[in-house]
């Protein structure tokens, strides 16, 4: 195989990622898109937050120097789909942008969620109306195929709304969110180059160095947050590459890899809905029971727990490469230790524990408090005894 394309894609995301970075600094001021430190940020000065801007740019340098090669040095053409699936790209690419558009509209204006959720939806739609669908799924119990028929288009749009937002809710600490994306795209490359997949493998070693080149700005202590126009387009296009990387009749463990890659965003926002259920407060209100939160609790600092949960990633893609080179037996035991092993993890890090609870002060009225508050063991045993 030539690796002079696969290379010169990364390198064009990597460089254009780091030219850019400063252009889109300056446009995040000029907006006043910035997060300014407050309770609920680890920033303790005022950091621009629109580092999308650098990526997308760094995404579309890479999309250039492909076209260039395939048009003028004969590289092999990348843009075609799996067997059996039509998929039109200019259309992915149209989803691609409108993602970024709602992040970056909501960088700068707070959207509020029901307008930020039908953005996505939209984007995601369009994706799913390109022709790329979660296609038929091979029973594991009675053989043959579960045709998804028309649901595999609504399937298909809460799969990559939902991944889109995994990476979003992730982005609590400086480089977490773009290194977590950079290890999983680079174990998709390696995935879709043994699958012959080379549409995914392009997109995914693009992404691979659109994010490294934006962690050298994101890295503690970020210089620019990549924001709302960042996270949800890494997220997106992660979910993207791995729809990109199925066949159109797919393996139970084949559709399991993408969320293997994604595990600790997944834990993550799952523990949170279960930790704020437990304590009866909305699944959207933020609170400071994360995996980093709680990782930096046990003492390590912002540098430690995001190298941490970097190699927790790397391990889970370790495991999802060796799941596809094995027999189906043995790939359900690999998924089973890493589940396992994961589960433990999240167990030790007390993910699952609320940190919010209602209490009711002395004139009745109800208010939420954390762990901090000296009324909080109190509260939590009583609601415990109850």
């Amino acid at each position: 195989m030539n690796w002079i394309p696969f290379a010169s894609v990364f390198l064009a995301a990597l460089a254009g990622t780091l030219a850019t970075e400063p252009v889109a600094r300056r446009i995040a001021v000029a907006l006043g898109a910035v997060d300014m430190p407050s309770k609920r940020r680890v920033n303790v000065r005022p950091v621009p937050r629109m580092g999308g801007i650098a990526i997308l740019c760094g995404l579309i340098l890479a999309c250039i120097v492909q076209y260039l090669g395939t048009t003028r040095l004969q590289w092999p053409v990348v843009l075609v789909p799996s067997p059996k699936l039509t998929v039109t790209y200019q259309g992915i690419a149209a989803s691609v942008l409108a993602i970024f558009v709602v992040g970056a509209v909501d960088d700068v204006r707070q959207l509020k969620p029901l307008p930020k959720l039908l953005g996505q939806v939209a984007a995601a739609s369009i994706a799913a109306a390109s022709g790329l669908v979660i296609g038929d799924i091979v029973n594991p119990f009675a053989g043959g195929e579960i045709a998804l028929g028309w649901l595999a288009y609504p399937i298909t749009v809460i799969y990559l709304v939902a991944f889109a937002n995994i990476i979003n809710l992730i982005d609590g600490l400086d480089g977490l969110a773009a290194g977590i994306t950079c290890i999983s795209s680079f174990t998709m490359f390696v995935l879709a180059v043994l699958a012959h997949r080379m549409d995914a493998a392009a997109l995914s070693i693009a992404l691979c160095g659109a994010t490294l080149g934006f962690l050298r700005f994101n890295f503690n202590p970020a210089s620019i947050f990549m924001g709302d126009s960042g996270s949800l387009l890494l997220g997106f296009l992660l979910g993207v590459i791995s729809l990109l990387s199925v066949a159109r009749v797919a393996g139970l463990t084949t559709l399991l890899l993408p969320l293997v890659l994604a595990g600790i965003p997944i834990i993550d926002t799952f523990s949170a809905i279960v930790r704020r259920r437990r304590a009866h407060v909305s699944v959207g209100h933020a609170d400071k029971g994360h995996i980093h939160h709680r990782l930096i609790e046990e003492g390590f600092d912002q540098r430690q727990a995001v190298v941490l949960i970097y190699l927790w990633t790397a391990a889970l893609c370790l495991g999802a490469v060796v799941m596809t080179q094995v027999e189906p037996l043995p790939r359900i035991l690999v998924l089973a230790f890493l589940v396992a092993m994961s589960a433990l993890f999240a167990m030790r890090l007390k993910l699952f524990t609320p940190v919010l609870l209602h209490h009711y002060d002395t004139q009745g009225r109800d208010e939420l408090i954390g762990p901090d508050d000296p009324e909080f063991e109190e509260e939590a045993h009583r609601q415990h005894m109850g």
